[in-house]
This record gives C-alpha cells, sequence and structure tokens, in this order.
C-alpha cells in the first residue's frame, strides 16, 4: 500500500505545528516519523535533521528527503507540498489581514500572547532534539561550548559548524 496519503496527511498537519521555525514542529515530527509510522530510527532523524541545518536554504528542506526515503521522488514532492503549502497559504492570508487590521486594539495583545507560545514550541522541540542527539558527556558538553560562543559572543555560526564537523570527524571518524 502507498504511503503517499499517510506522508501527505503527517506533514500537512506537521505544517501548522511549526510557529516559531521548523524546530517547533521537531517533537511531534519525530513522534510520528519514528513510534507511529516507523518511516526512520531517532538516530537517522537526528542525522537527516542535522544535514537540513548546514544545507543553504530553508532548514526544513530535509523533509523531502524524509518523503523521498519512505516512497521516493513522489514522496519527496508530495511532503514539500503537504509541509510548506498549508503555511505558505496561511502566513499569505494571515498577512493580508493583518494589514487591513493595523489600527485593531486586539492587535497587539494578540502577538504578545503568541510570542511566549512560540518560544515554548522552540524549547520543547530543542530538549526533543537535545534527548535524541546528544548521548554522551562529549556532546553535552560540545552543546554547551556553542551556546555560550553563540550568547555571548558575535561569532559566525558557520565557524561552529565548521569546527562540530572536524571535531566529529577526528573524534568518529575511524568508527
Amino acid at each position: 500500500m502507498s504511503q503517499l496519503p499517510a506522508l501527505i496527511g503527517v506533514f500537512a498537519y506537521l505544517s501548522l505545528l511549526t510557529v516559531g521555525g521548523g524546530l517547533a514542529a521537531f517533537p511531534e515530527l519525530e513522534h510520528l516519523t519514528v513510534d507511529v509510522y516507523h518511516w526512520m530510527t531517532r538516530t537517522q532523524l537526528i542525522h537527516l535533521y542535522s544535514l537540513g541545518q548546514v544545507a543553504p536554504g530553508p532548514n526544513m528542506m530535509m523533509v523531502a528527503a524524509l518523503g523521498e526515503r519512505v516512497a521516493g521522488i513522489a514522496g519527496a514532492a508530495a511532503v514539500v507540498v503537504a509541509f510548506f503549502g498549508p503555511t505558505g497559504l496561511l502566513t499569505l492570508a494571515t498577512g493580508r489581514l493583518w494589514r487591513r487590521l493595523d489600527g485593531w486594539r486586539w492587535r497587539e495583545p494578540i502577538q504578545r500572547g503568541l510570542a511566549p507560545v512560540a518560544i515554548g514550541l522552540l524549547l520543547a522541540g530543542s530538549i526533543s532534539l537535545a534527548k535524541s542527539a546528544l548521548h554522551s558527556w562529549t556532546g553535552v558538553a560540545v552543546a554547551a561550548v556553542a551556546l555560550v560562543l553563540l550568547v555571548a559572543t558575535k561569532i559566525n555560526p558557520a565557524l561552529l559548524v565548521l569546527c562540530g564537523a572536524l571535531l566529529g570527524f577526528f573524534a568518529f571518524g575511524g568508527r
């Protein structure tokens, strides 16, 4: 039986959870793709997500690779449309409406209420990602150093990505 209907349903649903960015949907992405549909393992999802972070363009384009893995090129195309279509249309409609509601008294309170929700979703995604990706004290230390450097300095994140790749190559390359 074709996995296309399941892929479309899952990724159309996930697209609506991306308030604040793709990481906000990561816990549910992980649950559905790993635990419910068994399309991949947690490790495979973490690797795919990590590649999406370093690839040019939107980081959630990694969903195309997941769709391709499950149902070939048709799966990749279906997942991209299902994941980006609903939020694209919703953003277009909301942006047009939001412009018209410029003087509306509820506009600012709604924006102020949505910001903490977006932050909560991002934190939940970060915690879920950390639980799945950090398996050793070394990994935790590297993540902590990267966080401190990003928060405390103006270091270019690309430099941290390069350093992380080199560290991984030398630390784990022979395994």
